[in-house]
């Protein structure tokens, strides 16, 4: 029997590929024949994981460059509501031909049976109706699927279950079709048209949920509003964490973070180097207290921001090893990046988030509404917030409680293997490995990329 061949994609930015590294590197494990295709800035990644690689070649790779030079006129774009539209059209709709002429090129090469790829990637339809390919979608970031029982997707408009609430958000949601996103819904129209690919109602999110033979939700239920009409091929699968690099970066302060009652873990991620949104809030409210402030940068203005805040209760790195700095803490303050928020519920966080853009304001109102912590619902919280916010998550056991229970749903889910067990249903087990079950538990080391 030949060897199941199985092609990952995903949209080219960080929140998107790394958390399909885990199931990738699982995959391959059992002895399928695992390629991927993305930006140039994951190929030295992908190489590392002794994965074949594919590059961005007609579609636009945005993982490298300048956001602001490839998309200028994004600037113009003052309002959420607009940026969302804007992001829709060029960073993903438009994009999903391009990712089928690099795909269509790569299968001439690499006949694949199965393409993985974040929900977000637009290439999905294009593989699935003129490649005749079998596709599993990945859920990245929270469910974005149009529900009847909720507002619509990307107003961070958390549930309200009343007749008065139900009857808003059905307003809202009609509203959303017919302005938020009906220049998008005609352009599928007319692109779906010139491919002869079939067309589906609701908006590009719903289509890619629809065009999906199964969607794997990263996460659990206890993350995600009720729904009476989810789509029956979606699959809570757990917490989906990327591959822990053998990295030689350390904690040197392991007794120092002892010696405080009460620890302050503070990130933006990677990709925002804005340090005045977040970090500079938290270290303002918190310095010279009897907090320990741990504060990781992710690799931007790390001395000089050691050379403004020397007070000895501050710890400033550009990485940290999270899963060995997260058991110190007592408070997780972030902006709300998806994967950074399950590694800390995981570890039993409560949380502080304040995050908008790039889909945050989802993640975080997820936060405030399941009272796993606090959700700021701005991207700049003032010191004074801030320091309002963490004492009242330290106090507070409900945050605690809440935190604890979710992160005892998440064990109960083992990712690559349920990946694996899904992946099976569709293409058949491993040709090197029929008789091996893919129901043992494969615990993965994982931990958020530095």
């Amino acid at each position: 029997m030949k060897t199941k061949k199985i092609l990952f994609a995903n949209i080219p930015a960080d929140g998107h590929f790394n958390p399909l590294t885990g199931l990738a590197i699982h995959i391959k494990s059992i002895g399928y024949d695992v390629r991927w295709y993305t930006g140039r800035k994951y190929e030295e990644k992908i190489i590392s994981l002794g994965i074949p690689y594919y590059p961005l070649v007609n579609a636009m790779d945005f993982s490298v460059g300048n956001p602001e030079e490839l998309f200028p006129e994004r600037d113009k774009c003052k309002s959420q509501v607009s940026k969302l539209q804007f992001d829709i059209k060029n960073v993903f709709l438009l994009r999903g031909p391009e990712f089928y002429q690099d795909i269509k090129k790569i299968n001439e090469e690499f006949n694949f049976d199965l393409l993985i790829a974040d929900i977000t990637f637009t290439g999905i339809p294009w593989v699935r109706e003129k490649l005749n390919k079998k596709v599993i979608s990945v859920g990245i970031m929270p469910l974005s699927e149009t529900s009847k029982d909720l507002a619509p997707n990307g107003l961070a408009i958390t549930p309200n279950p009343s007749f008065l609430g139900r009857c808003k958000q059905n307003v809202m949601r009609f509203v959303a079709d017919k302005i938020l996103f009906a220049e998008s819904s005609k352009l599928i129209k007319e692109i779906f048209g010139q491919y002869g690919i079939k067309q589906e109602k609701g908006n590009l999110f719903d289509v890619l949920y629809r065009k999906s033979d199964l969607v794997l939700q990263s996460g659990t239920p206890g993350f995600e509003y009720k729904r009476s009409d989810l789509s029956r091929n979606i699959r809570f699968i757990g917490p989906l964490l990327p591959v822990l690099k053998n990295s030689k970066v350390t904690f040197k302060h392991h007794a120092k973070a002892l010696a405080y009652n009460k620890v302050i873990l503070v990130t933006q991620g990677t990709v925002e180097t804005d340090h005045e949104k977040i970090i500079v809030p938290t270290l303002e409210a918190f310095k010279d207290s009897d907090r320990l402030v741990i504060v990781t940068t992710g690799g931007s203005g790390t001395a000089e921001l050691r050379a403004r805040y020397p007070q000895r209760n501050i710890i400033i790195e550009d990485f940290i090893p999270f899963t060995e700095v997260m058991p110190l803490a007592d408070v997780y303050v972030t902006n709300g990046g998806y994967g950074g928020l399950m590694l800390g519920i995981q570890h039993k966080l409560p949380l502080v988030v304040a995050g908008v853009h790039e889909g945050k304001n989802e993640i975080c109102a997820r936060v405030g509404y399941f009272k796993l912590g606090i959700n700021l619902k701005t991207e700049k919280p003032t010191p004074q917030q801030m320091r309002l916010s963490v004492e009242q998550v330290l106090t507070n056991p409900i945050y605690k409680k809440n935190v604890e229970q979710l992160s005892e749903e998440f064990n109960l889910y083992n990712p690559p293997v349920l990946c694996a067990k899904y992946v099976a249903d569709l293409i058949g087990k491993p040709a090197q490995d029929e008789t091996t079950s893919l129901n043992i538990p494969v615990k993965t080391k994982m931990a958020v990329a530095e």
